[in-house]
Parts: C-alpha cells; structure tokens; sequence
C-alpha cells in the first residue's frame, strides 16, 4: 500500500507497506495473538524514509502547521500541530 506525508502542502515522506521489515499480513497476525483487533483500530508502525530530522537543515512541526497523511485504500486525513500547553 502506498503511503505520503505532507506538512503545509510540502510532500516529505513518499512510501510503501513492501518496504516494511515485517510485511502486514505478519504484524496483523502478531497483533491478533494478544488482543481482538476491530475495524477503526490503527496499528502504528513507523515511518517511512523523509523524516524531518534527516534533512539537512533538520525540519521540525512549528505550531499551526497542517499534516495530510494517506494510506492507499484506507483514506486521508489532515492534523492541526498545536503548541504543548505549558
């Protein structure tokens, strides 16, 4: 399944499920072995290569940036970054 990341409209991360150590079939299967998995639950894996810290100068989410994330089949969705209260 292919997989992106924006922040701002900027496309940083480009990936694929074929790229992961263990492939989804696997981890789902894993998974199942110590709790019911239901429709809905997201099973958090990493990230694919184009992480901000990697970049040369290092990128990191500021306040009132806006992620768009997708995952091939499953939808899109968008994140408001919020400054940490305190």
């Amino acid at each position: 399944l292919a997989m992106w990341l924006e922040v701002d409209g900027k496309r940083y991360q480009n990936g694929s499920t074929r790229t992961m150590i263990f492939d989804v079939k696997a981890v789902v299967s894993y998974i199942s072995q110590f709790m019911t998995l239901n429709p809905g639950d997201i099973i958090p894996t990493g990230t694919p290569p184009g992480v901000g810290l990697g970049l040369k100068p290092p990128v990191f989410l500021q306040p009132g940036n806006v992620m768009r994330l997708s995952i091939e089949g499953l939808g899109e969705q968008q994140q408001d970054v919020k400054a940490y209260p305190g």
